[in-house]
């Protein structure tokens, strides 16, 4: 267990503050950026990641994306095409869930 940096976990502003609402509860990122039982806070409080695995992009639901702050599936895509220069959605694509609860 190891206490990180919620910027590194969270890429965004937008991301941090739906941590700090309860809307935002895990991401999915290209990479592992925390191990489970890794601690960070947002605005004060205390948080866990309680589960990393990795899984395909394809794999992901409305109600992954929901747990991201979106409200489905398609705004997620959007949003990852706005974030990312040159992104393709690949379906086969690799990427590491980081799930996370409030202390």
């Amino acid at each position: 267990m190891a206490t990180i940096d919620a910027d590194d976990l969270f890429p965004s502003e937008r991301m941090l503050r739906g941590v700090s609402a309860g809307d935002v509860t895990q991401i999915h990122r290209g990479q592992q950026y925390a191990d489970e039982g890794d601690r960070f806070e947002v605005d004060g409080e205390e948080f866990e990641v309680v589960e990393v695995r990795e899984r395909k992009l394809g794999d992901m639901t409305d109600e992954d994306a929901q747990k991201e702050g979106m409200e489905d599936m398609e705004q997620y895509r959007e949003m990852l095409n706005r974030a990312h220069d040159d992104y393709e959605w690949d379906p086969d694509s690799d990427v590491v869930l980081h799930r996370i609860e409030k202390r």
